[in-house]
């Protein structure tokens, strides 16, 4: 027998609160977000919170043959921006955005969301604020959010961090798919302007920080606007513009989601064999926030290119006798559209920047 155990001396007594986690408070942060969950609803969704899975009645008897959509994605390492300078809101949209915007590139329209949240200790404000960033996207899409988890987990995440995952499942009718297979020679590209880096490129945009001892809080941007709002604007979502394609009728070839990879790798993967982009990169304004990052450090200009959106956050390809048609619809949902390039046959590279 143990000295310990001959003494006769009692063993601790812990709670998952001495722990780390606090179980009252995980309740608590549910019951903030209600109203938030609540504002997104649909009438295809079934009940609230509180379940062990959304439920999502299904009807879709306006479409001949419907096809789900699915997408996930993060925020990146934006996030650690987004933490210093206390932006949750921003968090949560760029959350939604970047799965919402890759599901409308196939001309699909988002149905429901879900979201999870991890963190080292369950911040209610600031998890409370990621939440109402997911739900303020998810009303502008007309996407409900439908579920989400939050995960507490003392010793994964250093004090104020936190870390989010977006999932979206959308339907689009198949005969409706766009998907690149139809983009012929000869047709147009038009750009949608972006917001600024979303939430792409955000580990160059922290070295170019770094690099140049940037003051986000206190630096101006050429336009006069606050560094730190450029750098940290909220990924725009082009969800209704690709809605008012859909509901006008006009046939589109390709839409791309300009995401990782910039305008190459973007384009290329929804080009056809033996067809190539060449984009006119003077076709648009490199928004200030750009300028402003790139002053610190000698960037390729393809390097740029690939990294970046560097103005335009989303690709519409067609034929050319329907950009003007399309132009005016796109332009009425309040985008900002230019004509960045054409389609030809493929001589060398799939995709070519000249301007």
């Amino acid at each position: 027998m143990s000295d310990h155990a001959a003494s006769g001396s009692k063993k601790p007594t812990l709670t998952y609160a001495d722990a780390g986690v606090s179980i009252d408070a995980g309740n608590a942060f549910v019951d903030r977000i209600k109203s938030a969950v609540s504002s997104t609803t649909r009438p295809e969704v079934i009940g609230g919170l509180g379940g062990f899975g959304g439920l999502f009645a299904a009807n879709f008897s306006h479409m001949k043959e419907p096809v789900l959509v699915s997408s996930t994605d993060g925020v990146g390492t934006k996030l650690l921006l987004l933490q210093k300078h206390n932006r949750p809101h921003v968090a949560g949209i760029d959350a939604v955005a970047m799965c919402v915007n890759d599901i409308a590139a196939q001309a699909a329209e988002p149905l429901f969301f879900l979201d999870y949240l991890a963190t080292g200790r369950l911040e209610g404000e600031t998890l409370a604020g990621v939440v109402e960033g997911i739900a303020e996207a998810c009303r502008v899409c007309e996407c409900s959010l439908i579920g989400g988890e939050t995960a507490e987990m003392p010793g994964m995440y250093a004090p104020g961090h936190y870390d989010i995952g977006g999932f979206s499942v959308g339907i689009v009718d198949r005969a409706k798919i766009v998907d690149g297979s139809t983009i012929a020679d000869g047709d147009v590209m038009l750009g949608l302007a972006s917001n600024g880096a979303h939430s792409n490129g955000f580990s160059l945009v922290r070295k170019l920080i770094e690099t140049g001892k940037a003051d986000l809080d206190n630096d101006v941007l050429s336009d006069g606007s606050k560094a730190v709002d450029g750098v940290l604007a909220p990924t725009r979502l082009y969800v209704p513009a690709v809605k008012a394609m859909l509901k006008a009728g006009i046939e589109v070839h390709g839409y791309s989601h300009i995401t990782g990879g910039g305008m190459f790798d973007n384009i290329e993967r929804i080009l056809p064999e033996g067809l190539a982009a060449t984009v006119d990169i003077s076709s648009w304004p490199v928004p200030p926030v750009f300028d402003y990052l790139l002053s610190f450090a000698d960037v390729a200009r393809n390097e740029r290119y690939r990294t970046f959106n560097m103005g335009i956050g989303f690709v519409v390809i067609l034929s050319e006798d329907l950009a003007d048609q399309a132009e005016a619809v796109l332009k009425g949902t309040g985008e900002t559209v230019y004509r960045i390039g054409h389609i030809h046959k493929q001589a060398v590279e799939p995709v070519t920047l000249v301007g």
